[in-house]
């Protein structure tokens, strides 16, 4: 698995909604994601994407949990 801390400084930016400082995927991790993914349904990924795409998915599991937790305390 790539380590999701090699996107945190590319490919994170905080946005602010409701007054809360979320984080979110820059565009280009976001498309870079989706574009994984539809790879991964076709059942075309190499090891290395594969890799990359756990790295995200974690990235994002990490984020969702992030953020559920800074709006529930608000």
């Amino acid at each position: 698995m790539v380590q999701p801390s090699f996107w945190v400084e590319s490919g994170i930016t905080v946005q602010k909604v409701r007054n809360l400082n979320l984080f979110k995927f820059t565009n280009e991790l976001q498309a870079r994601l989706e574009e994984l993914l539809a790879l991964h349904k076709a059942g075309l990924l190499n090891s290395e994407q594969e890799a990359e795409l756990a790295g995200i998915t974690e990235l994002d599991r990490i984020f969702t949990m992030l953020n559920a937790r800074l709006i529930a305390e608000s």
